[in-house]
């Protein structure tokens, strides 16, 4: 079948026509395939369908970077009949393509389903995300509260368990679901290693080139060779006979993939300091013409000018790196900053740039070559390997559609830190399954409990968690809602009647409820002006990295602490009774000084000598901040004085860099 010439010009890949087939028929429908094969194409037809139909299409994405790339990609090609809300943006929120985060979606299913009357399909864009510790249960509420007259287009990168999760879709919406697998990439990858400083084409030449066929270099004696523990050799010739691997030499890697034309390269790393120390690295290397330095000089110069960086120090530094055709992308950059680094490296003059993982989550910035640095990186602690989706999800940017002719991917290898056997199942195992990570939250179910009462608990066994689980597990799920709901009960949010008028106030703070309900109900807000509200409200979505000192002692935040002692200990009490974990967040005040010099006008470079956080951190913290300042001012049985105070509160924040409005205006 022949695809209309507005929408496609090339021939459709068999998956990509028979799921076109089973949208045409109304059918939902779960792709998986791998990174790069060409999903999006399908997502691409469903919208036209349904803009072809007058109807409304909901396409959601994991990370706010997609939603806005997304958003800017259908604005260009049908103008005002695209909308985005993510909960710091909102723009053209009744328009016929409405670019969501999940979270955004599903609080509206739970909120206000009926605007979505409209609506035909919903697209869940890395459906994989179900398996997220922390999101993923968004996810799954999002599937499991969508009403039957929307359609689903689940994609997803390669996972084993697709025909489980289309199963479970099927039995909760009583609904034909088609599964679509596709194994083959359009555009092959060929794997190579940095061992030994040496580029290994194959698993054998690592084994033997790299592990010098010793496969677990941590087994050798504490003291192997004869300088002894702790010392270094004085040849490097010695360093593979004595179980000391060699260096592995950015120089080197990169003078490899300039030689072999494998150019441009996307190199990942798990730190945002190696990401930049990394990127600086790499510059001692010249890698574009002077001519392609003068077309990169102009698009960076108006990018600057465009998103008002130009006297920014971070961005004025990438100056320096993108005059050798290098960049760095990761979350601790202002968003616009980011921006302007994607849309240099979209422009394909710049030839390597060093990022973290992030980079690989759906936005669409593919490369011929991709590096992992390594196999491990630290999770929750402690050094762990890396996921098999994970890698895969890195390697499948390698290798552009219609470009190229294959993709490269480069793993360096550590033989003292990772074993062989390791590296292989990293790169080999199946990837990994999607499981539950179901964990109800309390507004969540305070708006089933104003529709449904404890009956909700009837919604139990339509979980994704109960058709994974049976038996005791299954049970210790149900109970740990039940526990909920009677903490609920207690603490006078609910009764056999609804909702308690705390359980209203608590209805739309997803995430905050219990803390701000119990501050609220004890008009301990009462006596807070904005200024206080706003750094009451930045402490609570704060989440501080590992390590961070804390800075010195600051007048508000002691008062604001106090404030937040008892009801919280309250809370926490509550929760260990009713064996709830993780108990509620408690308030974090780091970012207390910078938000309170912000509010009252100060510069955002004057932000960055208040407190040991990154300029990207300040501001995503400060628009979490303006999302649940928008939530504060929806709730109900509130005192009108908490409204205003809140609205004025963001009409301060929620300027220059934080607006993630202007930005997408600006894009």
């Amino acid at each position: 079948m022949d695809q209309p010439p507005s929408l496609h010009t090339f021939t459709y890949d068999p998956f990509q026509q028979r799921a076109i087939d089973t949208i045409d028929h109304d059918t939902s429908l779960f792709v998986s395939a791998p990174t790069g094969a060409g999903k999006t194409v399908i997502a691409d037809y469903a919208i036209a369908k349904t803009l072809r139909e007058d109807r409304q299409v909901i396409y959601t994405a994991p990370v706010k970077a997609l939603s806005n790339q997304k958003f800017r990609e259908f604005t260009a090609r049908v103008g005002d009949r695209v909308g985005i809300m993510t909960g710091d943006v909102t723009l053209n929120p009744n328009a016929s393509i409405l670019i969501m985060t999940t979270e955004i979606y599903r609080n509206t299913l739970l909120e206000n389903p009926a605007r979505l009357g409209r609506c035909a399909w919903v697209i869940f864009d890395e459906i994989h995300y179900l398996d997220d510790p922390e999101r993923g249960t968004v996810w799954e509420e999002a599937i499991l509260f969508t009403p039957p007259h929307i359609n689903l287009l689940a994609l997803s990168a390669t996972i084993p368990n697709v025909q489980e999760l289309a199963e479970w879709i099927r039995r909760v919406h009583a609904r034909p679901v088609e599964v679509i697998v596709e194994t083959h990439r359009p555009v092959p990858l060929q794997v190579l290693f940095q061992c030994q400083n040496k580029i290994l084409d194959s698993a054998p030449q690592l084994k033997h080139q790299g592990y010098l066929t010793r496969e677990d270099w941590r087994r050798l004696p504490a003291g192997s060779g004869r300088w002894g523990a702790g010392r270094r050799p004085r040849d490097r010739r010695h360093h593979d006979q004595h179980g000391m691997a060699r260096p592995n030499r950015l120089d080197a890697l990169i003078r490899h993939l300039q030689e072999t034309d494998r150019l441009p390269c996307i190199f990942f790393t798990f730190g945002r300091r190696r990401t930049e120390d990394l990127a600086w690295e790499a510059s001692n290397l010249p890698l574009i013409s002077p001519s392609e330095r003068d077309q990169l000089r102009a698009l960076f110069s108006s990018l600057c000018d465009r998103y008002h960086l130009s006297e920014d120090r971070t961005t004025q530094a990438l100056s320096h790196l993108l005059e050798r055709g290098v960049a760095y992308h990761h979350a601790g950059m202002l968003p616009t900053t980011k921006e302007v680094v994607e849309q240099c490296f979209v422009s394909r003059l710049v030839k390597f740039i060093v990022t973290t993982e992030t980079f690989a989550l759906g936005i669409n910035m593919p490369a011929r070559s991709v590096v992992l640095d390594t196999v491990k990186k630290r999770i929750g602690g402690h050094v762990d390997l890396i996921r098999t989706r994970q890698y895969h999800q890195m390697a499948g940017r390698a290798g552009r559609r219609g470009l190229d002719p294959a993709g490269f991917v480069y793993v360096r290898v550590n033989p003292s830190f990772a074993t062989y056997d390791e590296v292989m199942r990293v790169l080999h195992n199946p990837p990994e399954k999607v499981e539950s990570r179901l964990n109800t939250g309390y507004a969540t179910l305070l708006n089933l409990y104003r529709r449904h009462g404890r009956k909700l608990l009837d919604l139990f066994p339509q979980t994704l968690y109960a058709f994974q689980t049976s038996g005791p597990r299954r049970e210790a799920g149900l109970s740990a809602m039940e526990r909920k709901l009677d903490l609920l009960e207690q603490m006078d949010y609910v009764n056999a009647s609804g909702l308690r008028p705390k359980g209203e106030f608590a209805l739309c703070l997803y995430g905050y409820e219990l803390l701000f309900t119990e501050l609220h109900n004890r008009a301990l807000l009462d006596d807070l002006d904005p200024p206080a509200l706003a750094v009451l409200l930045v402490a609570a979505v704060y989440e501080p990295r590992p390590g961070l000192r804390l800075m010195k002692s600051h007048r508000l935040s002691k008062r604001l602490e106090e404030l937040c002692e008892a009801p919280l200990m309250h809370i926490h009490q509550a929760e260990r009774t009713h064996r709830i974990k993780p108990l509620s967040k408690a308030p974090h005040f780091q970012l207390a000084p910078a938000m309170e010099a912000w509010f009252h006008g100060a510069p955002f470079s004057r932000l960055l000598k208040l407190c040991e956080v990154d300029e990207g951190e300040i501001v995503r913290y400060f628009r979490m901040t303006v999302q649940l300042l928008r939530q504060l001012m929806e709730t109900r049985h509130a005192d009108p004085s908490l409204h205003r105070k809140a609205s004025l509160a963001l009409e301060r924040i929620n300027r220059d860099v934080v607006d993630a409005e202007q930005q997408l205006r600006l894009g």
